[in-house]
This record gives structure tokens, sequence and C-alpha cells, in this order.
């Protein structure tokens, strides 16, 4: 008998093969000056291509938008033709890919922003933890507060980086909006103290994430659209005051949009699962219509069990991914699985990025 995880899905109109889907994992491999990918994310995606659903790394939507060294971009003519090689190896292998669009807000570094810019942010806080620069791991920059006037030129930058994912040949795109980055930072309370139309009530506070799902959306339809969210998760030093309170709203907003999936972080980011009392991603779930995606330190047992259960319809996986190009085939098989090499994780070559053996090459 087939587990109902390595059968097909389809999430809004995107064909998976199976419910296995490669989370977003940033690698800093990309041309530092273009933003552009090369012939190894070629390889490396391709080699992915099992996975029921590709989600790239998290890719910016602008100059502005980027926080880290070598990180990919999709806003230029160059990115979109350097992103098509990878889409067009993985429909080869019969894949699917989508691509995260990413704003990173306060999570960046003066050396990294446009001219040396302060990065932007819903309020001018700090984030008080690190980056990724050409100089190493270095404090975040102290950011400036977005002005009110700004807030249309930062949709239409969500809208332009989901044409460009168009022309770049994806199956659709998932709008980041967790783990303290911009838009995580205008949902939750400890990052937003705006008293402006955009600050202040839940509804304030979540307007600009609906304002980016009505763009993006009106680019892609909303069959093609996932989002990330990470209601409970602290990472990149940010909180909110009550968490389920916020994300019951968002969730039920989403609903208007027919959106491919929602993926939700469940706790922490790369942590403990744990919630605290009143904190309920079960009743989050329950709001949303459409296909959830579950994601946080899933193992073969606990994607099979949830599945098998109706608690997920798709499960995020994203370090085992790293060292086992062919992961659904391997735990389809209750296979070994590779160890991942952790010093290789953020930038460097293609050691640690295309060289891990498949289950065959391995035996072989």
């Amino acid at each position: 008998m087939t587990e109902k995880l390595f059968t097909p899905f389809t999430a809004g109109e995107i064909a998976a093969e199976n419910r296995l889907v490669m989370a977003p994992l940033t690698r800093n491999r990309a041309d530092n000056e273009t933003g552009e990918v090369s012939d190894m994310h070629v390889d490396y995606y391709r080699q992915r291509a099992g996975a029921g659903i590709i989600i790239t790394e998290a890719t910016q939507i602008s100059p502005e938008g980027k926080g880290y060294f070598q990180t990919p971009g999709i806003h230029s003519k160059g990115q979109v033709a350097a992103w098509r090689k990878v889409t067009d190896a993985v429909h080869a292998e019969g894949g699917r890919i989508v691509i995260q669009l990413w704003h990173v807000g306060r999570i960046s570094h003066t050396s990294l922003q446009p001219d040396g810019g302060k990065p932007v942010a819903p309020s001018a806080i700090g984030a008080g933890v690190k980056t990724f620069t050409a100089n190493g791991f270095e404090d975040t920059s102290e950011p400036r507060a977005l002005e009110l006037d700004e807030m249309p030129r930062l949709v239409a930058d969500y809208a332009h980086a989901a044409e460009m994912a168009k022309k770049a040949g994806f199956d659709g795109v998932e709008v980041h909006g967790a783990n303290g980055y911009l838009l995580d930072q205008f949902l939750k309370t400890g990052s937003n103290k705006r008293e402006d139309a955009y600050g202040g009530s839940v509804e304030n506070r979540a307007r600009l994430l609906f304002e980016v799902l009505d763009a993006v959306t009106e680019v892609w339809g909303g069959e093609h659209v996932g989002l990330r969210l990470s209601p409970f998760s602290p990472a990149n030093g940010i909180e909110d005051a009550n968490p389920q309170e916020t994300f019951e709203y968002v969730v039920k907003g989403l609903n208007r949009y027919n959106l491919s999936y929602l993926h939700l972080v469940e706790g922490a980011t790369g942590g403990s699962r744990e919630l605290d009392e009143g904190e309920s991603i079960a009743a989050l779930r329950a709001l949303f219509d459409g296909p959830y995606m579950a994601n946080n330190g899933y193992d073969r047992e606990m994607a099979i069990k949830a599945v098998a259960e109706d608690k997920a319809d798709l499960i995020a996986v994203g370090r085992p991914f790293i060292a086992n190009p062919d992961l659904p085939r391997r735990w389809q098989m209750n296979g070994p699985l590779n160890e991942g090499d952790t010093d290789t994780y953020y930038g460097g070559g293609r050691e640690g990025f295309t060289d891990y053996p498949t289950l065959e090459q391995a035996e072989a």
C-alpha cells in the first residue's frame, strides 16, 4: 500500500506528483552583484525535481528587499533569464517549482542596500539580530520607518516580481509572510508601532499583507499563489502581543483569495514545536478553506502520520532535502539518508550543494 504522503495532490492549480514539498532554503550562492542564479543552481534544483513541489530559496522582489550576501532576486531581466534555466530543467524532469517572493525589511545591513541606505521597516526599531554580509555575520543595521506614500510602490514591487516570476517559467509563487521579515514585521505588534492606516489594530497591521495578496493574485490567480506564515515563531527577534487573535483574523481573510495553499511554520522556525497556552495551529488550520502545508521538524514518520490523519495536505521539509536530492524516493522506500554538512549550508560552490549522491549512486 502506498502511503498517502506519496500520492498525487493538486494544490490550487499546481499538480504535484506527491505531497512532500521542498521547503525554501537560503543557500547564499547567487551572484552578489547581479542577484542571478547560475548553472549550479540549475543542477541543484533539477536534482530535487522529485519533490511534489519545490519552493525556491527566498528571492528578493527588489534591491531594497535584500538582506543577505549572495541571495538571488527576481526583479531584473538577467535574473529572469537565469531562473528560466532552472524552471526549464525542473520541468524537463517532470517537477513543479514555485518561487518564494521575499522582502527582508529590517533584517538587512547598509552594505547590502542600494547606495548604502538604511533598511526599511514598519517602524524604526532595530531587530537586534545578525545577518550575513561580505564580512560574515554582522549585526543588522538600524532601519527607517516606511513613509505612508511609499506603500503603493512597495506593493507594486511585489506585483512586478510576480510578473517576472511568470516570465521565468515558474508554476506559481509563494509570498513570504513569515520568520520576522517585512510582512511579518507589519503583522506583529513588537515590530509595528505605527499610528497610521498600517499600524495599531489587527486590521491595520494586516493591511499590507492583503494589499500584496491582492496585487500578486491579480498577476497569477490565487490558484497559483501560496503564502507562508509563522504565527508563533520568534525568528529574527519578532513577537506579537496576541498571536492567536492576530493570525485568526489573517487566516479568515485569506479565504477570499482561493490560494494554492497556506504554509505554516508550526512553532519556532527550525526549533521547538511547543506552543504557549492559547496558541493553536489546529484552530488556525480549521479557519482556512484551502490546502494546508505543514512545516517544522517533520521526519518521515511524522509526515506520513500527519497526511494519513488529514492533519495536513502537504508537508514541507527543508534540511533533509539539502543532503538527499531524492528524498521522496528515500522516504517512500524507507531507505538510509545522507548526513548534511552544515559547514557548506551557506555560501561556497558545488561542494555540499550539488554533490550529494542519490540512493542509487550511493549504493553503486
